[in-house]
């Protein structure tokens, strides 16, 4: 058995610095850790997908990253660990832990399966474990192995906890409350759509500063995005659905000085609607999240999605988004996007269904994405967007 501090410290030296994930009891002396320390950041998820998206965002902002869950919880992470990590060649190192393991003490009867099963799920994903160190001295070793390894191959790298691997660590730090602000702008009645997302594409990146970076969702959007201009500056997500906006805040986490713009969709968005809540706790205000609504799962052959039913526009502010409007026009969303803000921000853009004609692939590949997309993170920014104390 080590201590917390011992893991958590001798990872500090290999430049881990960002945390997130979702709770076990087994890691509970390790998140209350990271979240007494000052030095170090951890944002709890939703779910173990959004984890998996928040550190590719970091990762390729220039956050070194650890994420944690319980085993039970792998199935979650499977999307974005096959199509985001694995595709783009995002690396983190993941601890994952293993309730139910076969021969330990006895468990709760919904870890039995996952218990026998963790370590084939891991060699399925392609992606190399070993348990995780009780010893104080295998500490630096494992570490190295796993950096090496997330170095040369750029992809992730798992510890594999077992029970009582490390000792109890008692939190300190009271609760951080953050009630929900008052909005700045909210629009919240039905609007009329009246141009296609391709036209809205084209005003985004025409609003779009240089030094911003544009996180275009799964599906026509990241292509439209592409055939109007290729950017490095660009990240067009594919696979991963639903996790555009957690990728962005992780981003945004990374680098607060630099304006962040995620463009979703609302078939993304449903799928995975809990990202709104841990964007809104953590309030990033350098976050621009656009959610464009054609109520269609249009890549997929135009299926219907429940947007129509429901306001997304009062989910966020429910969720603790601090500013929100809609726009119906593309020349309002440029209006939009020229205002200087300080304030994680929503803005709902109702369109029409419609695809271009001929629209290309993108010929740039995956890797290359991430890699200039990294590149271009590392260029010193002037920012008009200044960190602020979360309200």
């Amino acid at each position: 058995m080590i201590q917390a501090e011992e893991f958590i410290l001798a990872a500090k030296q290999q430049g881990f610095g960002f945390y997130t994930g979702v709770p076990c009891s087994y890691l509970k002396p390790f998140i209350n850790y990271v979240i007494d320390s000052s030095d170090l950041r951890y944002v709890g998820a939703a779910n173990e997908g959004d984890a998996i998206a928040i550190a590719s965002g970091a990762e390729l902002a220039g956050l070194r990253s650890v994420v944690m869950f319980q085993n039970s919880g792998l199935g979650n992470a499977v999307n974005p660990l096959t199509s985001l990590t694995h595709t783009f060649k995002v690396p983190m190192l993941l601890i994952v832990t293993l309730r139910g393991e076969p021969g330990g003490e006895p468990d709760e009867p919904q870890h039995e399966l996952m218990g026998q099963i963790t370590q084939s799920i891991l060699e399925l994903l392609q992606i190399p474990w070993e348990y995780f160190p009780t010893e104080s001295e295998q500490l630096p070793l494992v570490l190295e192995r796993a950096v090496q390894f997330m170095e040369l191959h750029q992809r992730p790298y798992a510890l594999v906890m077992r029970k009582n691997s490390v000792a109890s660590y008692q939190l300190t730090s009271p609760v951080v409350q953050r009630p929900l602000p008052t909005l700045s702008t909210a629009s919240f009645e039905a609007q009329v759509a009246q141009f296609t997302r391709h036209k809205v594409l084209a005003a985004i990146q025409a609003a779009a500063q240089p030094q911003d970076v544009i996180v275009a969702t799964t599906g026509y959007c990241g292509r439209e995005l592409y055939a109007i201009a290729d950017q490095e500056n660009h990240f067009y997500m594919i696979g991963s659905m639903g996790c555009a906006s957690s990728f962005g805040l992780g981003i945004a986490i990374a680098q607060p000085q630099r304006r962040v713009i995620v463009i979703d969709g609302d078939g993304a968005a449903l799928m995975r609607l809990s990202a709104l809540s841990t964007i809104g706790y953590e309030r990033p205000p350098n976050l621009v999240h656009i959610l464009l609504d054609n109520q269609r799962h249009e890549s997929t052959g135009g299926q219907a999605t429940v947007s129509h039913s429901i306001n997304f526009c009062e989910i966020a502010a429910a969720c603790g988004y601090a500013a929100i409007a809609t726009a119906t026009t593309p020349s309002a969303l440029q209006e939009q996007l020229a205002i200087p803000s300080a304030r994680l921000t929503f803005l709902y853009v109702p369109m029409q269904p419609g695809i271009p004609e001929k629209l290309p692939r993108p010929k740039v590949t995956p890797p290359e994405v991430a890699r200039r997309f990294r590149h271009f993170m590392q260029h010193e920014v002037s920012s008009s967007f200044p960190v602020l104390a979360v309200s």
